[in-house]
């Protein structure tokens, strides 16, 4: 079966990576087009299923390089906003193990600038899910405009989210105030265990996955890392074991985890309702195929998550 479209909306960010320079006091900076949504979308495109983007594109030097690498990627740009304002960056440096530590230069840019009438003229007749989260959640003056987008494509649309909790740009406070609402609007929540631990500190993670469950999400799905991830679907629980990958840097793996996912369960005509047809056993094979897609994306630098083709050859050499 062809998966059926999926609509992602969020931000674009230029993700900066500090550099070793030629000389004494400069800094050098190799930049990359990133943001969780922006990353989700691409992943979904690249694994073939149809991937919208609703996105506000800058015009500046960023902007030009997101809205290229998009399209190569067979990301629908259709329904983006030529924004006037400029693009999101954010300067990354990597820790021996390859983890980001990112500072943010975000404000009046051009992700969180949404109008009502914008996301009012989006047809989502044609799409089985939409997917969004991160920033575009919690930044005024957009983000009660995207709750408000969501909450209309409920009734029609699986609704996906990730919070992606970025503390240093937004308290955790504001994600936390939010989250039960979010909960309320969407089929399946995703997050880290980072994100966890930010926003219910010390809380084991079937605790937090039975208290989001009460709030309305059908399916919780946390990633730990080298740990694999911990899949729960109206309480019914899994735990899937990561894929043994070197490492280069971690950027994008929680975000091409969530595209693997939900191409999987597309693909198999899982989504476009309230997943009322969704067994457990169809979240593990969801979850272990996010799994090939997140360590493909770990093994090379950058949120750069990979083709079909990666995933078909990493399979046959799984089975080898």
């Amino acid at each position: 079966m062809s998966p059926r479209q999926i609509t992602v909306l969020g931000e674009c960010v230029a993700d900066a990576f500090a550099e070793p320079a030629s000389t004494t006091n400069e800094l050098a900076l190799r930049v990359l087009p990133g943001g969780g949504p922006a990353n989700t979308a691409v992943s979904l495109a690249r694994l073939g299923t149809p991937a919208r983007f609703l996105a506000r594109l800058s015009g500046d030097v960023f902007g030009r390089l997101f809205r290229a690498h998009l399209e190569a990627s067979g990301v629908d740009l259709s329904d983006a906003v030529q924004a006037a304002e400029p693009s999101t960056l954010a300067v990354a440096e990597l820790d021996a193990q390859g983890q980001a530590a990112f500072s943010f230069h975000a404000q009046n840019t051009a992700d969180w600038q949404w109008t009502a009438a914008e996301l009012a003229r989006v047809d989502l007749s044609e799409t089985a899910c939409v997917h969004t989260g991160s920033l575009a959640l919690v930044q005024e003056p957009g983000a009660v405009v995207v709750e408000d987008f969501l909450a209309a494509a409920a009734p029609h649309a699986t609704i996906s989210i990730d919070p992606n909790v970025r503390p240093l740009l937004v308290h955790p406070d504001v994600y936390r105030a939010r989250l039960a609402h979010w909960c309320a609007l969407a089929d399946v929540l995703r997050l880290s265990e980072d994100d966890l631990e930010l926003l219910l500190p010390g809380t084991p993670p079937e605790q937090a996955c039975d208290i989001w469950h009460a709030a309305g999400a059908r399916l919780v799905v946390i990633t730990r890392g080298a740990d694999g991830a911990l899949a729960s679907l109206d309480g019914q629980r899994v735990q899937v074991p990561a894929v043994s990958t070197s490492v280069a840097d971690t950027v994008g793996a929680g975000d091409s985890f969530t595209a693997g996912l939900l191409h999987h369960l597309g693909a198999r005509g899982l989504l476009g309702g309230r997943l009322t047809e969704l067994r457990l056993d169809d979240v593990e094979e969801a979850c272990r195929f996010g799994t090939r897609v997140a360590a493909l994306t770990c093994s090379v630098i950058g949120p750069n998550p990979p083709w079909q083709s990666q995933l078909a050859s990493l399979a046959a050499a799984e089975r080898a």
